[in-house]
């Protein structure tokens, strides 16, 4: 293998790329929008969950109550209803996920010491979203019964009574628990992996499309000159890809970057061999534009985003789909992102996700090189 020839075709490759502005914008420009679409539309925060009140008692009591919901970050009332039709109407219009009905006795009874009841009724057309919105409400109700209780004890001149728990949470790594500060960093994966790969599926196939290919053929140029030559300058776009989401990252998005920038880019070059060695094995293969850049997307996107672990753990797959998830090399480049961007922590930890990406890399370059044959068929 000649460094002069592959020097040649990457050249070849890049006046390429520079010359067709839809190659260019692919490669540098959709990535950005996609990550700030996904970046700011993409979130699992359950914030300012829209509510309406039936406040039946209407006391001073009552309104003390509703505040701590209005007070909440997670609730946000958007108005009183006087019967069950209207808070039916306000949850079938999504004008409102639930609604907090306080019966005519609940001064009294609360006054009294008696125990009462409140009713909270929430859409459940989304089920995670609703079960979160019942553990906040019944975190809000209950923070409220303490401290009623403990009034009560005092105006008693009961002492209150010391609680045997003193529980103390602290959440390590994302202390604010935003969820974009693990999107993010997964999204950069996601993107990078599908991207990579529709950038290469294209190239060897678009040589036989457009009659090319008997040309290069005839030239001394080997088939892994050939290949190195065509990924060295969509290697080049990706990285600089990476840097400019890593940056939007930080800049745009403020997420944290605790580990080491030299780990983060290195684990990225070889993430981006494999993927876009990748797109090429596909280009290689199927020989049509079309066909590969067809493949190249159900390839990437959609084990990249359901199966990596960036959306959906995978401790909670079925065994059967966790299996396939070790084939799937977003996976390890997304817990390497996360480990580096969140977690700050360095190569020791993260080896074995360096070596699988780095046999995932290897295995792709190789069976590219294997596939590519120099002759007409």
């Amino acid at each position: 293998m000649k460094l002069r020839r592959m020097r040649a075709v990457a050249r070849k490759e890049f006046l390429h790329v520079l010359r067709d502005p839809r190659s260019l914008g692919m490669g540098i420009a959709i990535p950005m929008l996609l990550l700030v679409l996904f970046g700011y539309a993409l979130t699992l925060d359950v914030d300012r969950v829209p509510m309406v009140v039936w406040d039946q008692s209407g006391t001073h009591t009552s309104d003390d109550f509703v505040s701590r919901f209005a007070g909440s970050r997670y609730f946000m009332i958007v108005g009183q209803v006087g019967d069950y039709g209207e808070i039916e109407r306000a949850i079938d219009r999504r004008r409102a996920m639930a609604a907090l009905v306080v019966p005519t006795d609940f001064s009294d009874r609360v006054e009294s010491g008696r125990q009462t009841s409140v009713q909270l009724i929430v859409d459940g057309t989304d089920s995670n979203t609703a079960s979160i919105v019942l553990a906040y409400a019944e975190s809000v109700t209950g923070t409220y019964s303490r401290e009623v209780a403990l009034e009560m004890l005092r105006r008693a001149g009961v002492p209150p009574v010391r609680q045997p728990l003193d529980f103390r949470p602290r959440v390590w790594f994302n202390s604010d628990m935003e969820s974009r500060n693990y999107i993010v960093p997964g999204l950069i994966a996601v993107i990078m992996m599908v991207i990579a790969a529709l950038l290469t599926s294209l190239t060897v196939a678009r040589e036989w499309e457009r009659g090319t290919m008997e040309q290069l053929i005839s030239t001394p140029v080997t088939g892994r000159e050939l290949i190195l030559g065509k990924l060295i300058p969509y290697f080049a776009i990706g990285m600089f890809d990476v840097l400019l989401a890593v940056l939007m990252g930080e800049f745009l998005f403020g997420v944290p970057l605790r580990g080491s920038v030299g780990l983060l880019f290195g684990m990225t070059a070889i993430f981006l061999a494999g993927a876009l060695a990748m797109g090429m094995l596909v280009s290689i293969v199927t020989k049509s534009q079309l066909l590969a850049s067809q493949i190249a997307m159900v390839a990437t996107f959609l084990p990249a985003f359901l199966l990596s672990g960036f959306m959906f753990p995978i401790a909670n797959m079925p065994p059967a789909i966790q299996a396939v998830t070790y084939a799937v090399p977003a996976r390890y480049f997304v817990a390497l992102l996360k480990g580096i961007y969140l977690k700050g922590v360095g190569f020791r930890i993260l080896a074995v996700e360096a070596g699988l990406l780095t046999v995932y890399a290897v295995a792709m370059i190789v069976l590219a090189n294997l596939k590519f044959k120099k002759k007409l068929e």
